[in-house]
């Protein structure tokens, strides 16, 4: 793999347009939204300042009633993007959510080039717990949480999912403790095992630059132990929750082999899940937000959160 722009883009849609953060109450994407959403932009999940560590929910207008929960963790090589990405190419699904009744929350996480794994982890359980003790607040329905997400934020999504039963208690902030239970998964294009990754003819994982030496502070094959750790697989169990994964047939970033390794894995375990692949599909893209796809989606949801 070159290490030029289209290829440092592993694990990441290439949405590399830097969005400003909204001021309160607004959201640069908002537009995609349907008309009466609304909209509390740039919650501080973690009582501190830290500019990664806020989140957006959006709800359907109308009353405060419980509404399951969707939330968007983003791609972008675990150190690009933020909780705007992905939604540009996602614009009938990010509609979706709110036609149908959810609420949505995306949110952000520290850059790995800032903090190592497993920071990311840490930061999204501790976004998720924030939205569990805020359910009440904001008309949530904190028994129905769904996690979706995107490359590096779908690595994050099963990671949090596969581990949530688990009580990894290196994935949660220090001293804190997680309450909420994720009822199923939609992930898209995320890697799921870094060692097997390591193997594949593609080398460049093992470059030291490489997005996933960055985010694990060493290249797999020489932390293969690291590696282990930080692979949605390993904590595969007969109590995870149901799985939509959605990979492209000609993912250039993330080969497809990956999640047909999760489903297998998912599979044999007795968890419920659903594949599929996506013919001429590239890594990420509106192909992915076509008809077929958001039907097979809303189907999944509306069968575990409603």
């Amino acid at each position: 793999m070159k290490r030029n722009k289209k290829r440092i883009s592993l694990l990441l849609p290439v949405l590399l347009i830097s969005l400003v953060h909204a001021e309160a109450q607004s959201s640069p994407v908002q537009n995609i939204f349907p008309a009466g959403t609304i909209v509390h932009s740039n919650l501080p999940y973690a009582n501190d300042n830290h500019k990664k560590h806020l989140l957006d929910i959006y709800l359907p207008a109308g009353e405060n009633a419980k509404r399951p929960l969707v939330v968007w963790i983003h791609g972008g090589a675990w150190m690009l993007n933020d909780k705007y990405a992905d939604m540009g190419y996602m614009k009938n699904t990010v509609k979706g959510f709110i036609d149908n009744g959810y609420a949505l929350a995306s949110i952000d996480y520290r850059y790995s080039t800032e903090a190592v794994f497993p920071a990311q982890a840490q930061d999204c359980n501790q976004a998720l717990e924030y939205l569990y003790q805020h359910a009440e607040q904001y008309g949530i329905d904190r028994e129905k949480i769904a996690v979706i997400g995107f490359s590096a934020g779908g690595h994050l999504a099963s990671l949090l999912a596969l581990s949530n039963n688990n009580a990894v208690k290196e994935f949660y902030p220090s001293g804190r403790e997680i309450h909420f239970k994720i009822k199923c998964v939609l992930d898209f294009y995320g890697p799921s095992d870094f060692i097997m990754l390591a193997g594949s003819p593609d080398t460049s994982i093992n470059n030291e630059r490489n997005p996933v030496a960055i985010l694990l502070g060493a290249m797999p094959l020489k932390r293969p132990d690291l590696a282990k750790i930080a692979s949605p697989v390993t904590y595969v169990d007969k109590d995870d929750p149901p799985f939509l994964i959605v990979q492209g047939e000609k993912d250039e970033s993330v080969p497809n082999t990956q999640s047909k390794m999760l489903s297998s894995w998912l599979t044999l375990t007795g968890v419920k899940n659903e594949l599929i692949v996506v013919p001429n599909a590239p890594h990420y893209g509106e192909m992915f937000d076509e008809m077929k796809i958001r039907k097979s989606l809303f189907r999944f949801l509306d069968s575990y959160l409603k």
